[in-house]
């Protein structure tokens, strides 16, 4: 098995953004997603969502491609849940996705975004481009030259860093 560091921040949307997931579909949508990701072989580091639609933070190995992982996890959970006899079935997830890919030193940030999804929608505090799923692509995110031209030594000493155990 090849090693991988491969992070992803993963988000898309009930059909027509209908605001179907309540506390009661939620819990059981969020189980069917989590067994399927978990069992593709991904590491999930956070699952939540709103009322219209649904982030996950995971590791995705590369055996699989994102979009195929993204699309068999969409349709497990919505058959499952459309068979289970639910009384709000059926649900529908629209085609479009958004996925952000990032390094590990933005784990913590990408996990506590998720994780405090209803309450960044009630306080109006999501960020715009982390709820995107559809459109051309997003503008890319840039840090400041001197981050990406660091030292040598130091650029070793982040990697060594990561090595050790937490």
């Amino acid at each position: 098995m090849p090693y991988w560091q491969l992070f992803y921040h993963i988000v898309w949307a009930t059909k027509n953004r209908e605001p179907i997931l309540s506390p009661d579909i939620e819990s059981i949508i969020y189980d069917y997603l989590r067994t399927k990701a978990i069992n593709l072989g991904a590491v999930l580091f956070a699952l939540n969502g709103w009322r219209d639609h649904v982030h996950i933070v995971a590791a995705i190995p590369p055996s699989i491609a994102v979009a195929k992982f993204i699309g068999q996890v969409k349709a497990v959970a919505t058959t499952k849940f459309n068979k289970s006899g639910h009384p709000k079935a059926p649900i529908y997830w629209q085609s479009e996705y958004g996925v952000f890919s990032f390094g590990k030193k933005r784990l913590p940030n990408y996990v506590n975004y998720v994780e405090g999804q209803k309450e960044h929608h009630m306080n109006k505090s999501a960020i715009p481009m982390l709820e995107r799923t559809r459109g051309e692509g997003v503008r890319l995110l840039r840090e400041t030259e001197e981050y990406y031209f660091i030292d040598q030594n130091e650029w070793r000493n982040e990697f060594d860093r990561l090595e050790k155990p937490d």
